[in-house]
């Protein structure tokens, strides 16, 4: 299975792990993931706070060269840049005047001919029962949160991703390689991501609430597909205790992780261990496929 990849700039930076993980995990699972050529910033943190056109521009040259280079299925793990990709994407085909006007910013024209997948939908198109085949060391037993955020659902006219109010997709891929999605109210509140660095205490309080939630449903990990979520929700957690008595100490992993694990890729090569709060612990959960419990039916 080949498909195309954009990993877009968090994948080569702060989130380093999420990029290593989609990497071992695709190659484990035979799927060749294939650069789109000369691909640029999307601008999806701030370029659409700076003009509208260039918040479109930048995806829809992106997408352009994808398609230029016979790239008909893209994935893009990072939340902001698949949401980036897909609403131009969506844009672009509803509205001539948008087309024309990226045609002429861009010098490429894009004729809507790639489909874009998140961190979720890789495994979806890879189909889950393959997936089940792969799975060696299930974490069987592991309770887990996954959290939606913003991004991945949000707004739902234009991504088309799972109910935006309550997506079940990422808990099917959990379930399918052991573990337990429990039931929660805060899948897709947002963490404040946005105001990481303008207001710090606001992130920290909606970052409360969302592991206070988590571990009071009986958590013992928080799932995630986003670079902004990993960030408030792991290298937060020390802050939050500090200022709110807390005593958080659950482990954020990356879907890409999770899955990565239990197809049997090594953690260091997953970056697991790049975490602020330890995620190693995950390890000592997984047992042989051969001894695995079946999942439960949905």
């Amino acid at each position: 299975m080949k498909i195309g990849y954009y990993p877009g700039c968090s994948l080569h930076g702060m989130a380093i792990d999420f990029g290593k993980s989609t990497a071992a995990t695709c190659k484990a699972l035979g799927i060749e993931l294939v650069e789109i050529p000369d691909w640029s910033c999307c601008g999806a943190s701030a370029a659409h706070s700076t003009s509208h056109l260039l918040g479109m521009a930048l995806p829809a040259r992106n997408l352009a060269l994808a398609e230029e280079a016979d790239l008909t299925v893209v994935a893009a793990p990072c939340a902001m840049c698949s949401s980036a990709m897909k609403k131009t994407h969506e844009l672009i085909l509803s509205d001539k005047e948008t087309a024309a006007e990226m045609k002429r910013l861009t010098g490429r024209e894009y004729h809507g001919g790639v489909k874009i997948l998140n961190a979720v939908q890789i495994f979806l198109e890879y189909g889950l029962e393959e997936l089940a085949k792969r799975v060696v060391l299930p974490l069987d037993g592991l309770k887990v949160a996954c959290y939606y955020g913003c991004l991945l659902t949000r707004p739902p006219d234009l991504l088309k991703f799972d109910d935006p109010e309550q997506p079940v997709l990422m808990d099917e891929v959990c379930r399918v390689v052991g573990t337990e999605p429990i039931e929660w109210g805060f899948k897709t509140e947002c963490c404040g991501a946005g105001f990481s660095m303008s207001r710090t205490d606001l992130v920290c309080e909606l970052t409360r609430r969302i592991l206070e939630n988590a571990v009071n449903n009986g958590a013992e990990a928080v799932i995630v597909a986003c670079p902004m979520c990993h960030s408030n929700l792991d290298m937060r957690q020390a802050n939050i205790n500090k200022m709110f008595g807390t005593s958080f100490d659950i482990p954020i992993v990356y879907l890409t992780e999770l899955v990565g694990l239990a197809v049997g890729v090594k953690a260091k090569k997953l970056g697991l261990r790049k975490h602020f709060v330890d995620a190693m612990r995950l390890t000592e959960r997984m047992v042989p496929a051969s001894k695995r419990k079946a999942p439960v039916a949905r």
